[in-house]
């Protein structure tokens, strides 16, 4: 089997506090673009697959229908299209792969086809491209939607949405460019076709109006844990995005993938998962510890019902003292949102008969929006013994996507230079970037 793959998830480097505790950075503040040029260099030469950026485009209102608590406290936003900032990174890197998120409910696959083409020449065949079926409310209301897309729509849409970018991408043939100076010829006509796509949410002339990029089609991602999710990413993703929950959930969402993949005629090795997994690693245990405590001092019941309502699509601030898991997933589906994140995790572990009181779910709560549990807390050998045993036992494919609760940039310099040399000392990471291009680097 091959070794680990890794990536930096820099979503939120900013929010939540972090500009503010220690090891944040003197002098640059959000989006100053030498801040994830700096983290870009320090992961790369710890030999970095991916760096990857998760986005949404509303401010959270679903929480009490305000803005004021996410504004005032930073939670979950300011988010800005990071495109322009990748393409900044990518000049002061050479390896190392970079990943945007689309959403296939708001965007237009033209538009999204042609900036990642764009990018990818760019960065030389760096690009990812992880596609989002929407769930957030916030981010409805600024495309034009009074309401979210029934759920099974917007992977329909999704469906579509990716059909169409890779009928675009291949819409110029890599061999189309001729370039004779003698001639002055630029290119073969025969090569370069319109794709004429009429479906049920997008009608596309094509063809993609530029030069075939390094990959042709950037390294696609997706995240859906659903089997409306599974049965999308099985169709088309190189790669997955895994909750890092429980091992069971680990291992229930890694055999569904495998299935998929077999009935949609693909190999299940050839499809990795990149387990969403959070990391505060110390010199020490006690050290990592320490740092632990100086992420709790931040978060309170607003904070938390604001970063789950946003998530979830849902207002938690409607919760009775008591309630049945099972009807809350239903209200929850009853209004388009998403019953997965902590309601499914709460479900998986109780049963959907299970009573629980507002005061238990919050402290349940406290716990999923802090990353507390996910986060691996302790010495580099801890933590790699941690996530060897993890990757053995959920079949060896793909790898971690490391988030950190602290503050940027030291949190992620502690995976850089603590954990990433424990882990390739002992032979467990994959080949350092052996390919020219991300999707090459992605299936060492």
């Amino acid at each position: 089997m091959s070794g680990i793959h890794t990536a930096f998830d820099l979503s939120f480097t900013h929010t939540e506090g972090r500009w503010a505790r220690p090891g944040s950075w003197v002098g640059y503040d959000f989006p100053d673009v030498r801040m994830f040029q700096e983290i870009a260099v320090t992961a790369e030469r710890a030999g970095v697959d991916l760096l990857f950026f998760g986005d949404g485009s509303g401010i959270p209102d679903t929480w009490r229908g305000s803005i004021a608590p996410a504004v005032e406290w930073g939670v979950q936003w300011p988010r800005h299209d990071m495109s322009p900032i990748v393409a900044a990174m990518s000049t002061v890197t050479d390896h190392i792969g970079f990943g945007l998120t689309y959403s296939s409910t708001f965007m237009h696959p033209f538009y999204v086809a042609r900036l990642l083409n764009s990018l990818d020449h760019v960065t030389g065949g760096r690009i990812a491209f992880n596609v989002v079926a929407s769930t957030r409310s916030a981010d409805a209301a600024n495309y034009g939607f009074d309401e979210l897309m029934e759920h099974a729509k917007r992977y329909e849409r999704m469906d579509e949405f990716i059909a169409v970018c890779k009928g675009l991408w291949d819409s110029v043939a890599p061999d189309a460019i001729v370039r004779d100076r003698t001639t002055g010829r630029f290119a073969d006509p025969d090569k370069v076709r319109a794709i004429d796509h009429r479906g049920a949410f997008f009608q596309v002339k094509g063809p993609l109006s530029a030069v075939p990029s390094p990959q042709v089609h950037p390294v696609l991602v997706q995240a859906g844990n659903s089997p409306r999710g599974i049965a999308t990413s099985a169709g088309f993703a190189d790669v997955v995005f895994g909750y890092g929950g429980s091992l069971a959930g680990q291992q229930r969402h890694r055999a569904a993938l495998d299935a998929a993949l077999a009935d949609a005629g693909r190999d299940p090795a050839s499809v990795g998962i990149l387990w969403a997994t959070q990391v505060i690693v110390g010199r020490t245990r006690a050290e990592a510890e320490e740092r632990r405590r100086e992420v709790l001092s931040f978060w309170d019941e607003e904070a938390v019902g604001t970063h789950l309502s946003h998530n979830a699509g849902y207002d938690f601030s409607t919760l009775p003292a008591h309630f049945r898991l099972g009807d809350l997933a239903e209200k929850i589906r009853a209004a388009q949102a998403t019953p997965g994140g902590l309601v499914g995790a709460l479900m998986d572990e109780h049963g959907e008969d299970h009573r629980m009181s507002r005061a238990d779910f919050f402290a349940a709560g406290w716990h999923h929006a802090t990353g507390m549990d996910h986060t691996l807390c302790g010495s580099a050998a801890e933590i790699a013994d941690a996530l060897q045993e993890n990757f053995a036992a959920t079949g060896e494919r793909g790898g971690y996507m490391f988030s950190s609760p602290l503050a940027a940039p030291s949190g992620y310099a502690d995976i850089a230079e603590l954990l990433l040399p424990e882990l390739r000392a002992r032979g467990a990471l994959a080949p350092r970037y052996p390919g020219t291009t991300l999707r090459e680097n992605l299936a060492s």
